[in-house]
């Protein structure tokens, strides 16, 4: 299993939008960076991410669960996407200040790239991440 962290505008698609979809889940499409493409690609059933606002909020608000496997986007098929359903809020955000304060998550994709829409996450800061929540 990998980690990963989804970002997402609030006011297009939010967490309570993601919780809304139920079991079903949702595609993760509309991603349009090479590097990102390439990270979705690897997204395989089983995997977990975090899910971002962004925007003003700029928190870590829930976890998702990648329920299929990476496929062309549908809505342009030379791009890549997943179907993600919620699994969990977290306890308590993480803002992205609080992670950049953070001398244990210097070399977090987050911190050190927060423009990137799908980032990996290592295990370690997975588990960091999940125990501040």
């Amino acid at each position: 299993m990998a980690y990963w962290l989804l970002k997402s505008e609030p006011d297009s698609f939010s967490w309570a939008d993601q919780v809304a979809r139920g079991a079903k889940g949702e595609p993760w499409t509309g991603v349009r960076n090479h590097q990102a493409k390439n990270f979705l690609k690897q997204m395989a059933i089983g995997d977990l991410a975090f899910f971002y606002h962004t925007g003003d909020e700029k928190q870590i608000v829930g976890v998702v669960e990648v329920i299929k496997d990476s496929y062309p986007d549908p809505t342009d098929l030379a791009w890549f996407a997943v179907d993600i359903v919620a699994r969990e809020p977290l306890k308590k955000p993480i803002s992205l200040a609080t992670m950049k304060a953070d001398p244990a998550l210097a070399d977090l994709a987050l911190v050190k790239s927060p423009r990137l829409s799908v980032q990996p996450v290592s295990d370690l800061h997975w588990h960091y991440l999940q125990s501040k929540s």
